[in-house]
């Protein structure tokens, strides 16, 4: 039996002082049932994923009430910055095994409830904090520094190759309504913008977002009772995990688990090599950095040999695997329980062909790939979809 996505919702990504959890919650949850193809009646069960940000210390049933979905069962989903996609491949094993015909994924975070030093001691926290947070002080932008570093030592990579991320995510988040930052950046900017972490600037970080998206996971019936009409089928999801403490690695250039989670995918898939199979990807860029990399995890370049897509613009549209059409995490916004359910959602509007003028892909295998990580790799899901 396959299983599919029934319908999609995203909120509009940023600093939301304009409405409080509940109504960001609400906004993605009305996209769903506007699409027009599946009521609150049809929904058997919801997982909801966040990692925190939020004054409830329980909120999958809070939220569930607000939106009007009781008495249906709900739980939550916790796996870091991957939250989003470990609570889709919950709900895809539970359409799989026969349990649920459709199950609504919600994923929330209203991060600027927190002052950037308290957000970013939070997020410190879902790294290795007793080993590493709480003894040697280490933050997200420095553990991504020390990738970026490494990166550089080992293939001649430069500061202003990683700016280049920055540049073409900024370029189509521009054109996406719902991004955090809707303006282009320069090469300029990027690298006149001031360190965080060295050689992490402000500009190769993603931001502290308020935002939330939602999804409908179905079996193949119900897709077709509901009249569905460019029903998105999920042909693979790939998980792995790895150390969260940096001396259980033997890489800096890499995120294993990463690696390891798209070659379960692809085999799940039925692909060797997914140049010129995958139309279209969004990867995990809460750092410049971290998108490089994905790309040679992921398969798109050899080690050592992802800085060059970007260097040739071959993660453009037109380019050999276009990737993070939406701004990615770096523009479009990284509320963290939001982001894996936002990137199902942009590769579903790709595979459908609904992304806004100028960063609609060319869709001709009617394949699309999410790369979503948790932590630094502890968690990492990798999913194949298909039109």
């Amino acid at each position: 039996m396959r299983v599919g996505i029934a319908s999609i919702g995203i909120s509009r990504f940023g600093r939301r002082n304009d409405v409080n959890v509940f109504d960001l919650a609400f906004e993605s949850i009305e996209e769903v049932f506007n699409e027009g193809f599946i009521s609150p009646e049809d929904i058997d069960y919801i997982v909801f994923t966040s990692t925190g940000f939020t004054p409830e210390f329980s909120p999958a049933g809070i939220y569930n009430e607000y939106v009007g979905l009781n008495p249906k069962a709900v739980h939550r989903v916790e796996a870091a910055c991957a939250s989003g996609s470990a609570g889709i491949y919950t709900a895809y094993n539970m359409v799989k095994s026969g349990m649920a015909d459709n199950v609504l994924v919600l994923g929330l975070e209203k991060m600027n409830e927190l002052e950037t030093p308290s957000a970013v001691e939070y997020l410190a926290r879902l790294g290795s904090y007793f080993w590493e947070v709480r003894d040697y002080g280490i933050t997200f932008p420095g553990y991504y520094a020390l990738f970026m570093t490494r990166y550089m030592y080992e293939y001649g990579a430069t500061e202003e190759d990683f700016c280049l991320v920055a540049v073409k995510n900024h370029y189509y988040g521009a054109r996406n309504p719902k991004a955090q930052y809707q303006r282009e950046v320069t090469l300029e900017m990027c690298m006149e913008s001031r360190y965080i972490s060295r050689p992490i600037k402000l500009y190769d970080c993603s931001p502290i977002t308020d935002g939330s998206a939602a999804i409908v996971i179905s079996s193949e019936d119900s897709i077709k009772r509901l009249g569905v009409d460019t029903p998105i089928w999920i042909e693979a999801i790939g998980s792995a995990s790895m150390p969260a403490s940096l001396t259980g690695r033997t890489s800096f250039t890499s995120i294993e688990s990463a690696r390891l989670a798209a070659g379960k995918a692809y085999q799940m898939a039925g692909i060797e090599d997914p140049i010129g199979v995958v139309d279209v990807a969004t990867v995990h860029d809460c750092f410049t950095i971290a998108e490089v990399l994905a790309y040679e995890d992921l398969g798109f370049a050899k080690p050592g040999e992802g800085v060059n897509l970007i260097r040739d613009g071959e993660t453009y549209i037109g380019g050999k695997i276009p990737v993070n059409l939406d701004g990615g995490l770096k523009a479009k916004g990284h509320p963290v329980g939001a982001t894996g359910i936002a990137m199902y959602v942009e590769i579903v509007k790709q595979l459908r062909g609904e992304a806004e003028r100028g960063r609609q892909a060319p869709i001709k295998k009617g394949v699309g790939l999410t790369h979503n990580i948790g932590g630094i790799g502890q968690y990492a899901y990798v999913s194949i979809l298909r039109r």
